[in-house]
């Protein structure tokens, strides 16, 4: 689906670190896996990634802000509009060779996220969308969230905390309640895919805590376009400053919601 020039401009330029990525990816799988060694070749990999997208992103809209992961935050001459980036996000399965991790962009305009891109180059699967303009996969598959309505028949995603993080009590509170009515929870290490994956209708769900803005912003906007429900997990709350969020389809997201908020 050909889309606005901001939305080509960030495919292009998520392709564009996509194909740097593959090539660093095709490395650490030839690495020995340490700590150090493994590690810094990733970290390279990274902010190559996020130097080509702000080279590309920055390059056709020189006045907008910039959010990212690696780079911080840098206000711009239009203060209504800025890129949201994640040059890698899934950085942990790039380390272990499991093909599962994305380029994630996100365009914000007075606040709200207006577009969004999740790029998978492993499987060469670019997520999109804008707003009112719809979700949707590749050149013409259009996205649509599960039509699921019973929470037995249902599958969610989310992260689990690791490295003594301190939401671990409040996540296994979450998968006490959820775990029993429904068909399987799974953790693939990418939130911006688990996201993308429930636009598809590969989940019926999402719900996770302690995340940062680009790891969801675009995100947000391809759930919302494929016609799913997306709200912080305290209903009062903001989703990319809480760095907090459930959603999924229409028909199961209030039961969802109900027994991740207790």
């Amino acid at each position: 689906m050909p889309g606005s020039a901001n939305l080509n401009i960030m495919m292009k330029a998520a392709r564009k670190a996509g194909r740097s990525l593959v090539k660093d990816f095709r490395e650490v799988e030839n690495l020995q896996v340490s700590m150090k060694g493994a590690g810094d070749f990733v970290s390279k990999a990274d902010l190559a990634a996020e130097k080509i997208l702000k080279e590309e992103l920055m390059g056709a809209r020189p006045t907008y802000g910039w959010c990212a992961e690696e780079g911080g935050s840098e206000d711009g001459q239009d203060p209504t509009r800025r890129w949201i980036v994640d040059p890698l996000d899934g950085t942990t399965n790039f380390l272990h060779g499991l093909p599962h991790w994305a380029v994630s962009i996100a365009l914000e305009h007075k606040g709200q996220v207006v577009a969004g891109v999740v790029f998978d180059p492993a499987k060469d699967e670019m997520f999109y969308a804008e707003k009112g303009e719809g979700a949707w996969l590749n050149d013409s598959q259009r996205l649509r969230v599960s039509g699921r309505h019973r929470m037995i028949e249902s599958i969610f995603a989310t992260g689990l905390p690791f490295g003594g993080r301190a939401d671990l009590p409040l996540t296994l509170q979450d998968l006490a309640r959820l775990m029993p009515v429904c068909a399987g929870v799974r953790r693939w290490g990418s939130a911006a895919l688990d996201m993308a994956y429930v636009a598809a209708g590969r989940y019926d769900g999402f719900w996770e805590r302690r995340l940062n803005a680009w790891d969801m912003a675009a995100g947000v906007i391809i759930v919302r376009e494929a016609g799913g429900f997306v709200q912080p997990l305290n209903p009062e709350g903001d989703i990319l400053s809480d760095g907090e969020v459930i959603c999924g389809n229409e028909r199961i997201f209030d039961n969802f919601a109900k027994v991740i908020r207790g």
